[in-house]
């Protein structure tokens, strides 16, 4: 059950502020239809992390066990700076017209989480922890954890929230992370959780 409480809290932390955060706020605001927007989000995170574990699964394939090791605490190092530059919606416009808002959201959802923090963080922990389900179900929680109470609250909540305090332990949790995977931490990869 690592693999899944690790998963979820990390993501749910390095989500807070990120651009889908933001998006998932914009989103609320503009169409003030949250049913169909947490159930495209939701979605949208189960086919993007699944696509991004099933990346991190092939890389313990692809790579030998000290190599991994190394890029993998690389990876979560890299996280925990990445983590603390603080992100912002590049483009706010939404296919709605065309696609209503399940389908404006499903799409702009998903295409924002390309090369976003929590998927390159799903490809690592998947890496890490060998079990797809539990990451994926994992990742995906603590995404809908960040972006639901984002949906129902809008941007009263933005406001409020202590948004670099939870970057900055989010931060301190992957760098954690990074240098105990680079002293060896979980032993062999494969081996490190069974979910």
């Amino acid at each position: 059950m690592d693999a899944f409480f690790i998963s979820t809290g990390l993501v749910a932390l390095a989500e807070m502020g990120d651009r889908t955060q933001l998006l998932a706020f914009l989103l609320a605001a503009r169409y003030r239809k949250p049913l169909p927007i947490i159930l495209a989000i939701f979605i949208a995170t189960i086919a993007n992390h699944a696509f991004a574990g099933l990346v991190g699964t092939w890389l313990t394939a692809l790579m030998g066990p000290q190599t991994l090791r190394w890029v993998l605490g690389l990876s979560f190092i890299a996280m925990a700076i990445w983590v603390l530059i603080p992100d912002k919606l590049d483009n706010t416009e939404t296919p709605v017209s065309r696609f209503g808002v399940f389908g404006a959201t499903l799409v702009t959802f998903f295409i924002a989480e390309m090369g976003d923090k929590t998927q390159i963080a799903t490809v690592a922990l998947a890496a890490q922890y060998q079990n797809l389900v539990w990451v994926v179900l994992g990742t995906t929680l603590g995404m809908m954890i960040a972006n639901v109470p984002a949906v129902y609250l809008g941007d009263k909540l933005a406001h409020k929230l202590p948004v670099r305090a939870i970057h900055l332990v989010a931060a301190a949790i992957f760098l954690v992370l990074g240098i105990a995977t680079l002293l060896g931490a979980g032993g062999d990869f494969g081996l490190s959780g069974s979910g």
